[in-house]
């Protein structure tokens, strides 16, 4: 498998930042430049060029791997962090909430959502479990990016990276369409016994981004405000699709995946639409990120000169 070209990423990360600096412009929010989140990943920004840069012409050994592994993590991790600030001046211009319509969703396919919440609030081993399965969506691509830095796997490596931030901005464009406030605001009533980890950010940040309440993001501080598809559910099937091509790896990561779809509709405040959808964006960007992985083995294949007929 030929590997996509790294000014291919480049150039996706670069328009990225376009697009964000306009909705900024557009929002007139701000980043807090001098907040500690900002220091710190600007710091571990530097450090990560510093070491792709120093070991640019490394051909072996772990200074190779040290060298992909920094671009890959870099790139991935530029992904994320412009997704999750993009979200933001995206929830301030939107309107309206979705809720009514995903919970109707599932209603008709059959799924209780507060029955979910109720069986895990009744039990503090599955509040735990979540937590931390849910948390993995960190873990399992620094796993799977240093793999494919160890084994050389260039190719699969950027075709993974590239098909994460196809289904980032696929995912921004749906939010921006319905957002939600999340199960746990629109469906419960009464106390909350149970608090998870995506908390009620949705059904208060979103407001108070409309009425300009806040106007300056803390990268350091970042929520979760998407509700509508499952950012979660989009990594979990890249991750498993990228596990499959990875043997060592594939059943502990399908597992560890498989779980976090599990504790998501809880600890993500999702109802099932959301990661039924989720699901359905990452299989369009591995479709988009397969397809462009034929078009460049294309033009690598070298053609064969014509043979004259005698």
């Amino acid at each position: 498998m030929a590997a996509l070209p790294g000014i291919w990423l480049a150039g996706a990360l670069g328009a990225s930042l376009v697009a964000f600096v306009l909705l900024m412009l557009w929002t007139r929010e701000t980043i807090s430049l001098f907040a500690g989140g900002t220091s710190a990943i600007c710091i571990a920004g530097g450090v990560i060029v510093a070491v792709r840069t120093l070991l640019r012409d490394a051909q072996a050994g772990w200074q190779r791997v040290a060298r992909d592994f920094a671009e890959y993590a870099g790139l991935f991790s530029a992904v994320c962090l412009l997704g999750a600030m993009a979200s933001y001046p995206i929830a301030t211009v939107n309107h309206g909430f979705a809720d009514a319509r995903l919970a109707a969703i599932d209603q008709a396919l059959r799924f209780n959502w507060l029955a979910w919440y109720g069986l895990v609030a009744a039990h503090p081993t599955l509040q735990m479990l979540g937590r931390g399965v849910y948390d993995s969506i960190f873990l399992t691509p620094a796993i799977l990016l240093g793999y494919f830095a160890i084994t050389g796997r260039q190719a699969e490596a950027r075709r993974f990276i590239l098909s994460f931030w196809l289904a980032a901005v696929l995912t921004l464009a749906l939010f921006s369409l319905m957002p939600a406030q999340g199960p746990l605001a629109f469906l419960w009533r009464g106390p909350v016994p149970y608090m998870p980890i995506s908390a009620l950010y949705q059904a208060e940040l979103i407001p108070a981004l409309r009425l300009h309440e806040l106007h300056s993001i803390d990268p350091g501080q970042l929520r979760g405000l998407v509700c509508a598809p499952s950012f979660h559910a989009a990594s979990a099937a890249l991750y498993i699709a990228a596990a499959w091509i990875a043997r060592p790896l594939r059943w502990p990561l399908i597992a560890l995946n498989g779980a976090m779809l599990l504790a998501t509709p809880v600890e993500g405040t999702h109802y099932l639409t959301d990661l039924i959808a989720g699901v359905l964006v990452a299989m369009v960007a591995l479709a988009g990120s397969g397809w462009l992985s034929v078009v460049v083995a294309r033009r690598t294949v070298p053609v064969p000169p014509l043979v004259e007929a005698h």
